[in-house]
């Protein structure tokens, strides 16, 4: 233990044991899955990010070990622990300088936003040096100000290789690219089934394992174009399943961005048509509808029935809204009486 410590220290990094762990220390071979709570604050105590916490919820992380994890540190600090371990670790800048963009993945992923959201076609060492905003002040401040930071982490399971089936970010390229159909028809099983979020939550994984591929193409190139029509698929079908629960402004926002790459996509109008519908966008409805039946007059029957459904739903909230007027302004004030004193 202190010669692990005196080790720890020469590298610039000090441990701290809060509460010890149990059983032996692992040997941590390359594939080794590791999973645990972490919380990352500044020196004098701001805390910048808590799995615990982070998106409104708990969620550990999960690492597979020797996959060249952008945040190589983690990976260092863990080898050092047991199962059950909480351990603080104050970290010299030369390791942490990479936190600001593995943070901004996490807490896009956190909010399910796309991981690479935000981030240039380049490598971390470029985007640190470049003033490309982060979207969040926090990180935008320490990326300007490299300091050292402290990661408080609790090991919650140590998984030998074999024993588990690798996550999507941990796959390489081509198990990724062979992995999507699988997960796609997953996600179409669970939704048939009615499962909606849970089919919702294969789709996105589908789509950030695709966009993940996308990115080292050339926009606009055979295999980019090949791999975009795949995301629009999935990306279809997890609007789907944002209609069904109601998030109707993120299908707004998905199908406007597919529309403004392919403009006659039917599937992508009919869903922000009903979208639009379902927010009392009646005029954006309006439009997406006539151009549905523009391009599919095969679909007159279920546009009628769509339109119908939104006339009646504003009809009602008229005559709703007509009603509380009238009980805000007729009502009897009684009269003023008159005293004397």
């Amino acid at each position: 233990m202190e010669e692990e410590g005196r080790k720890l220290l020469a590298e610039g990094i000090k441990k701290k044991l809060t509460s010890p762990g149990k059983g032996d220390l692992s040997t941590f071979p390359n594939g080794t899955k590791v999973v645990f709570h972490y919380r990352t604050s500044l020196c004098e105590g701001t805390v910048l990010d808590d799995s615990r916490t982070m998106g409104g919820r708990s969620k550990p992380m999960e690492l597979i070990l020797g996959k060249k994890f952008k945040l190589a540190v983690w990976e260092r600090l863990v080898i050092t622990m047991r199962e059950g371990e909480v351990a603080e670790f104050t970290c010299d800048t030369k390791h942490t300088a990479l936190y600001p963009l593995v943070s901004q993945s996490l807490r896009n992923i956190s909010v399910g936003k796309d991981p690479l959201e935000g981030q240039r076609h380049c490598c971390g060492i470029a985007q640190i040096h470049s003033h490309h905003s982060l979207g969040h002040k926090d990180l935008d401040h320490l990326q300007a100000n490299p300091q050292p930071l402290v990661f408080t982490i609790e090991l919650l399971e140590v998984l030998p290789p074999g024993s588990f089936q690798l996550d999507v970010w941990a796959m390489t390229d081509e198990e990724k690219l062979s992995f999507v159909p699988q997960i796609h028809e997953e996600g179409n099983k669970l939704f048939k089934e009615g499962h909606i979020s849970e089919a919702r939550d294969k789709y996105y994984n589908g789509i950030a394992c695709l966009k993940n591929l996308q990115i080292k193409e050339q926009p606009g190139d055979e295999n980019w174009l090949k791999l975009d029509q795949m995301i629009t698929t999935l990306l279809l079908n997890y609007c789907q399943c944002l209609l069904l629960e109601g998030q109707y402004y993120e299908v707004i926002e998905h199908c406007s961005s597919l529309l403004f790459k392919y403009e006659n996509n039917v599937k992508a109008l009919y869903k922000r048509a009903k979208a639009h519908a379902a927010v009392w966008n009646e005029t954006e409805a309006r439009a997406d509808f006539a151009k549905l039946l523009e391009l599919d007059p095969s679909l007159g029957p279920s546009v009628a029935k769509e339109l119908k459904t939104m006339e009646e739903r504003i009809r009602s909230k008229q005559k709703e809204e007509k009603g509380r007027y009238k009980d805000l302004f007729n009502y009897n004030t009684p009269p003023a009486t008159a005293t004397t004193g």
